[in-house]
């Protein structure tokens, strides 16, 4: 069962509701990056960038690994699983709905689909 009221489901839409955020994540997608790789596309200083990074990774989807003066950020995907179900749920509820309404739609199609029978 998924939690409604967990501060980490809070802190992942928290860090996946920014735009820059999300892109960063997606860069990181293929392989780790430095704070000034994932800084680099977008009109942003390195501290701006690293306040994204600190964001994401109170969230647990980025690990930063230090190796000397460079701050390597690396994806930790298992961290969306928490939001993943909390959607889940509602794609189950639209896809029920869905499924109502689809029978709906195809019973009231039914009788249009019989011709009318002619009366002698």
């Amino acid at each position: 069962m998924v939690e409604h009221d967990s501060p980490r489901l809070d802190a992942v839409f928290h860090a996946l509701a920014d735009g820059t955020r999300r892109r960063m994540l997606c860069s990181l997608g293929g392989q780790p990056r430095s704070v000034g790789e994932l800084a680099a596309p977008f009109q942003i200083s390195l501290a701006a960038a690293s306040k994204h990074i600190k964001v994401l990774e109170r969230a647990g989807l980025v690990m930063r690994q230090i190796q000397g003066r460079t701050h390597l950020c690396h994806l930790q995907p298992q961290a969306l699983a928490e939001g993943e179900a909390w959607l889940r749920q509602y794609e189950q509820f639209w896809n029920a709905r869905l499924d109502a309404l689809d029978a709906a739609l195809q019973a009231d199609a039914a009788p249009l689909a019989t011709p009318p029978r002619k009366t002698p």
